[in-house]
């Protein structure tokens, strides 16, 4: 869809991006606030970002409590919902054309003038605890949480979390709430189709957020380093689900992205990609990833699996051969078109609905304020070279950062002995 982007900076000292698109029949809106899990004022309470999100669309200056407030949010067909990561908490609304500045009016309630109450958190505490007891059972979720602290964030895994639960009172919500919902913390970005009188319009409701200005908290700085292999022991699982990373301390720039994204499909993107493919081929495994993580202070190189025991070392000999073959310069130039070709057909879809697009420039504008050049993609993509990605894998893999967590069943000698394969 085509569309125009430019950045919005009010008065009131908030500032987003407003992306219009015209024809678009849905209003697309994104708020975010570094309030996320590394903002909590002491460990202790670890989750209070995840509980001030649950609350959100609770009680407020309106409405007395969720039900109603949903009521009337959805009643045309609105939708709503909300989400917290290490760094951040992020509003989401998508509505029908004509009813944006309604639902643009009954966010800034949810956002501005909540009524925190002691119904509703003790509620919402126990719907999180489910909800933190049920990612233990995602091995996936598991893993990764551990997998970050082994490499030196200052992060606390599933269990630790779960435990910080019944430290939060109302007060600490209060404080949170206070010290990191202020309008210098908040970015926005709100794709539709407007008019110049509905900018003006956009512009007023926007200035009348009534939040304190407040500062842009700063991203917390780890110091990152390489550890042992961890083995998640779960007696009932009978096939090993692992994961690892390499990380490089700095942010990507975009033609780097691109090119990781080609390394990607090249390894583990398809059938017919070299990690992922082969081993599928050879019935060693039934999926794998891979992706990278891009954020101000690292860029993370991540891949994950399952795979069962008895295959497990074949997989990981794979793996190695590829890698080995990447770090030494073995990239096929029809790997590489493929892969350019792919990430091409890949992009111009990101583009079909109006949340994608909002979508598409959120992660760069929240992490650091980054406006994403759309149309500079596709030319990007074809400019990635071959030592685009080899140099990007030696630097990865030559970072000094990388850890391999697992969990199964198996004896920990066998994840020590996978991740002697991983360090070149």
């Amino acid at each position: 869809m085509k569309h125009s982007v430019e950045e919005l900076q009010l008065a009131n000292g908030a500032k987003g991006l407003l992306i219009n698109i015209r024809g678009a029949s849905v209003v697309a809106t994104r708020v975010q606030f570094r309030a996320g899990l590394r903002y909590a004022k002491t460990p202790d309470l670890a989750e209070i970002a995840h509980v001030v999100e649950h609350l959100s669309f609770g009680a407020n200056a309106k409405y007395h409590d969720e039900q109603a407030y949903e009521s009337e949010f959805t009643k045309n067909g609105a939708y709503h919902n909300a989400w917290t990561s290490d760094y951040s908490v992020v509003y989401e609304t998508e509505c029908a054309n004509f009813e944006w500045a309604r639902i643009l009016e009954l966010k800034r309630l949810a956002i501005c003038e909540p009524r925190f109450n002691e119904e509703e958190l003790k509620s919402e505490k126990s719907n999180i605890r489910s909800e933190l007891i049920g990612y233990e059972n995602d091995y996936y979720r598991l893993l990764w949480s551990r997998l970050q602290q082994q490499i030196g964030e200052k992060t606390q895994n599933l269990s630790e979390r779960l435990k910080t639960l019944p430290n939060i009172e109302l007060k600490d919500i209060r404080e949170h709430y206070r010290r990191t919902h202020t309008l210098n913390n908040m970015r926005f970005i709100i794709a539709g189709d407007f008019l110049r009188a509905d900018k003006r319009q956009l512009r007023d409701l926007l200035e009348a957020w009534n939040l304190k200005p407040g500062e842009r908290l700063e991203i917390p700085i780890d110091e990152l380093s390489s550890s042992d292999a961890y083995l998640i022991r779960r007696k009932d699982a009978t096939n090993i689900t692992f994961g690892f990373t390499w990380a490089t301390p700095r942010a990507l720039e975009s033609s780097e992205l691109q090119a990781m994204a080609c390394l990607n499909h090249i390894l583990t993107g398809t059938m017919s990609s070299k990690i992922f493919g082969n081993a599928r081929k050879k019935g060693l495994l039934y999926s794998m990833y891979s992706s990278t993580s891009n954020a101000p202070v690292m860029t993370s190189w991540d891949f994950d699996g399952e795979v069962e025991v008895e295959n497990a070392e074949a997989v990981f000999e794979l793996i190695l051969k590829e890698f080995v073959k990447v770090l030494n310069g073995d990239v096929r130039p029809e790997d590489l078109e493929a892969a350019r070709n792919y990430q091409l057909g890949r992009f111009q879809m990101s583009a079909q609905t109006v949340g994608q697009i909002a979508d598409s420039y959120s992660e760069a504008y929240f992490k650091n304020d980054h406006i994403l050049d759309f149309d500079s993609i596709p030319t990007l993509v074809k400019s990635v070279s071959k030592s685009d990605l080899v140099n990007l894998a030696r630097e990865f893999v030559g970072s000094g950062i990388q850890s391999l967590t697992a969990v199964g069943s198996c004896e920990k000698s066998l994840i020590t002995s996978l991740n002697n394969y991983l360090e070149f």
